[in-house]
């Protein structure tokens, strides 16, 4: 088994960025955003020496014991047909279990539904899928994604919804202005967000994880703030790695939604995309639930609205090791959700619309 050192991260940030299965939660720049958790990379080569597959692991202990959660958050990285890449790759996994003394190992990788192959390599290493049509896994399995290669941004625009190009064209008439923000404007961020939490009800990420996500991603991170009458009304968080552009947070303001800030927003992190020469610009997720009575529903059809293809993931698959350690840490993250829950809103409920 191969991890990965100082000598050989060029060479795998180099792979990670040309595979069509990279994703930014693989590479060392995100590692050191989520660092409360160990970072290990297992890397597999062909018989010339050429890098061919990876995945990287999140390690984390479970507090007041001895076991770790191993999480490959869009991994692995391999060719999805080459079935003996995978099995050994799952061998490493399994590997790297027993030497962190893992209680649960958890893959959630970037692979369609529909891949059989795929999904009973799994199946027969071990590993068991879970269902969902929400949000009940750590990443969303169903989410939109626009394919932009080769295209412009007026050949896109023109395939959007009627109503998404007139909201942008509102958005413009109005005179909101979308500026690529420092991070000065981090905080100005995180209250929107606090504000947008609240309304919708989530619970929203501290500022210091966002003034990190900047600091560590630096070029492949921006922040988009949009103004109203010289305002901050609206922002978003984006990520270009690869041959992907990924919109990961957005927060708006209880006021001025009526001159549509979110959409102007959303075309210029697709513009981005275009610029970078992505193939991809991936709005991230939506509910599997499409039916117009769930709550969810109006953020499916927001970016359906950019005539993106809604693409469902095998899902999140976990080998457990330890069952009993495994079923107790299960509810012990349950309480702690609700507990969070429940402080957050007490906390914040001078933001609520």
């Amino acid at each position: 088994m191969e991890l990965l050192t100082t000598k050989t991260t060029a060479e795998y940030e180099q792979f990670l960025k040309n595979h069509p299965k990279g994703h930014f939660m693989q590479s060392p720049q995100w590692a050191a955003v989520k660092n409360n958790w160990k970072y290990e990379v297992v890397l597999e080569r062909d018989r010339d020496g050429k890098l061919i597959g990876s995945i990287a692991f999140l390690i984390r202990r479970l507090p007041y014991t001895k076991y770790n959660i191993l999480y490959a958050p869009r991994g692995p990285v391999c060719d999805i047909d080459d079935i003996s890449l995978l099995n050994k790759l799952i061998d490493d996994a399994k590997e790297l279990g027993k030497k962190h003394n893992a209680c649960v190992i958890m893959i959630d990788p970037d692979v369609k539904s529909g891949e059989n192959k795929y999904v009973k390599t799994l199946s027969d290493a071990g590993f068991k899928g879970k269902n969902g049509k929400n949000f009940e896994g750590i990443q969303p399995r169903f989410v939109f994604r626009l394919n932009v290669k080769g295209k412009t941004a007026d050949e896109l625009m023109a395939e959007f919804h009627s109503k998404t190009r007139y909201n942008i064209r509102v958005a413009i008439k109005n005179g909101v202005e979308v500026k690529i923000a420092g991070k000065d404007e981090v905080k100005t961020f995180y209250e929107i967000m606090l504000e947008t939490g609240m309304r919708d009800n989530f619970v929203t990420r501290p500022l210091s994880y966002f003034e990190s996500m900047l600091d560590n991603l630096g070029k492949n991170a921006r922040l988009y703030m949009a103004y109203y009458d010289g305002k901050p009304i609206a922002g978003t968080l984006a990520i270009h790695y690869g041959n992907k552009v990924w919109y990961l947070y957005g927060a708006s303001s209880n006021a001025y939604r009526n001159v549509m800030p979110n959409y102007l927003l959303q075309f210029e992190m697709i513009k981005w995309a275009v610029d970078e020469n992505c193939d991809i610009y991936d709005f991230r997720g939506v509910s599997g639930d499409l039916s117009p009575d769930n709550p969810l529903y109006g953020l499916y059809k927001f970016k359906k609205g950019f005539s993106g293809e809604l693409v469902e993931f095998i899902g999140e698959f976990e080998l457990i090791t330890k069952p009993f350690i495994y079923k107790s840490m299960q509810k012990a993250r349950h309480i702690l959700s609700v507990f969070t829950r429940t402080v957050y809103r007490i906390k914040n409920r001078g933001k609520k619309a």
